[in-house]
């Protein structure tokens, strides 16, 4: 007999899980499904940082918090940071971002993907909602007003709203035909752990180099705070050329290419090489079907804000789901899932197109274009109320924010 849901979402992930959790205790029959085995390892204070991360907003805190996730998280391992500074290494521009400048104590928390996640299941394996462990989705079509799945071991579900909250590879996106418009940065990042002779100062570093930004994102572990990830964006032959070093080499090329703001980087992780896509789906919704998350929209990892956006399309759709059923609606109704896309494709194109105007203008060679960015960087620095109103959107206290999300 077919397994049936209200509402199906495909992929546990960060996001996926966020809108399970968000549409708990609605009376709706939430199926969550994923190809993992959804189980949770103890964690260890002491282990080695896991190389993804996110840099966690005030407003996805505050989802996270009304949740009940957000103590897992701090449980685990956690680090804040309260200043960002970004400047131009081929110039003399900076700019310095303090949470102090709206009277926050944070701009954000910098969080292993993997802790994340683990809290996110633990509550989850708290609740009463559906959760279907190695479940990888071969086919889908529609069958009436419904659609129905089949999984790789044959069994099959059905249900009238699916959720794609799968990633950047999204099966579902992929089997239901959705278009995207996407393009190749030809960049890789390096993503790695490192451990540097001076404290980060609870601070996030960028600095703009020839070939690509090199982000340092404070960490903390044990109360030390002399551990950073680092986000290192290059061309792919120079990637191929660092990941070669050894990591006493390495440790020296990424040491010179920060400047050395942090005294010696002493060690260095195992790394990671990821290919640079960018990628946005035409439409987040059809009948019976909603896009979320990376499912929905990949953006450079400039500014860390992929997960941001995803846990924003979360509390959105839960919001728009939860007051549809209330209206007595049909929640496939592709009027009804528009007013989701309609809240959040504007803020989520308007965020791609600034990073990729960041990521061109940092990339220029041509003289002009290098003194537009220097002396912009230099102007804006001296503005502190166009600063104060960046370090707002940053923490989530303006736009269409969804309740989940307010202060």
């Amino acid at each position: 007999m077919d397994m049936r849901a209200d509402v199906l979402i495909v992929g546990a992930g960060m996001v996926g899980s966020a809108l399970a959790l968000a549409l708990q205790g609605s009376g709706l029959q939430v199926l969550l499904l994923d190809g993992s085995s959804l189980s949770v390892k103890p964690f260890e204070p002491a282990a080695a940082f896991e190389p993804r991360v996110s840099a966690l907003s005030a407003a996805s805190q505050r989802i996270l918090e009304r949740l009940g996730v957000w103590d897992g998280i701090v449980e685990r391992r956690a680090s804040p940071y309260g200043q960002m500074q970004v400047w131009d290494g081929s110039g003399t521009g900076q700019i310095h971002f303090s949470a102090a400048s709206v009277h926050a104590e944070v701009l954000g928390h910098i969080v292993e993907n993997r802790v994340i996640q683990d809290a996110l299941l633990d509550r989850l394996h708290d609740c009463d909602l559906g959760l279907l462990a190695n479940a990888r989705l071969e086919q889908m079509r529609r069958s009436g007003d419904e659609w129905l799945l089949t999984l790789a071991d044959g069994r099959k579900l059905r249900a009238p709203l699916v959720v794609a909250a799968d990633g950047a590879n999204s099966a579902v996106r992929r089997l239901t035909g959705t278009p995207t418009r996407e393009w190749d940065y030809l960049h890789n990042a390096i993503v790695t752990s490192v451990r540097s002779s001076q404290p980060h100062q609870r601070t996030a570093w960028q600095r703009f180099t020839d070939t690509g930004p090199l982000a340092f994102l404070p960490l903390v572990r044990d109360g030390q705070e002399d551990w950073c990830s680092i986000v290192w964006s290059t061309t792919p032959a120079e990637s191929e050329r660092l990941m070669a070093l050894d990591d006493e080499r390495f440790c020296r090329e990424l040491e010179r290419a920060f400047e050395g703001r942090l005294g010696t980087v002493v060690s260095a992780d195992p790394r990671v090489c990821v290919p640079l896509r960018q990628r946005h789906a035409k439409r987040y919704v059809a009948e019976g079907l909603a896009l979320i998350g990376d499912a929905a929209h990949v953006i450079h990892p400039l500014a860390g804000q992929g997960v941001n956006l995803g846990f924003l399309d979360a509390a959105v759709l839960a919001e728009v789901l939860l007051a549809a059923t209330e209206r007595g609606e049909r929640l496939a109704d592709v009027k009804v899932l528009s007013r989701y896309e309609r809240r959040r494709m504007p803020h989520n194109l308007a965020l791609m197109a600034a990073m990729e105007g960041f990521e061109r203008l940092f990339q220029a060679d041509q003289l002009p274009l290098r003194w537009l960015r220097n002396a912009g960087l230099k102007i804006v620095d001296q503005m502190p109320e166009a600063k104060a109103l960046f370090v707002r959107q940053a923490l989530g206290l303006t736009g269409d924010l969804p309740e989940l999300a307010k202060p």
